[in-house]
C-alpha cells in the first residue's frame, strides 16, 4: 500500500470521519431517526476516517489518481 493521500485531504477526511459517526448519536435531527441513515452515515463516517489514518483510498489507486504527488502502483 502506497499512501496517496496528502495531509491537508487526510486531516478533512479525518475530521468528516468523526463528524459522520458522532452525527446521528449527538444532533437529535428527526433525519437520523431512520436507521439506514443512521447507519449510512456511520459507515461513509468510519471509511473516511480509516483511509484518512491509513493515507491510503483504493478508489484512488483504481482511478490511477493521488493528492501526494506520488502516483499508485497499481
Amino acid at each position: 500500500m502506497t499512501a496517496n493521500i496528502g495531509t491537508p485531504e487526510r486531516i478533512v477526511r479525518i475530521i468528516a470521519g468523526l463528524l459522520l459517526v458522532a452525527l446521528p448519536f449527538v444532533s437529535g435531527w428527526a433525519f437520523f431517526e431512520s436507521a439506514l441513515w443512521t447507519w449510512l452515515s456511520v459507515i461513509v463516517g468510519l471509511v473516511l476516517f480509516v483511509t484518512g489514518l491509513l493515507r491510503f483510498c483504493p478508489a484512488y489507486c483504481m482511478l490511477g489518481c493521488s493528492t501526494n504527488g506520488k502516483a499508485c502502483r497499481r
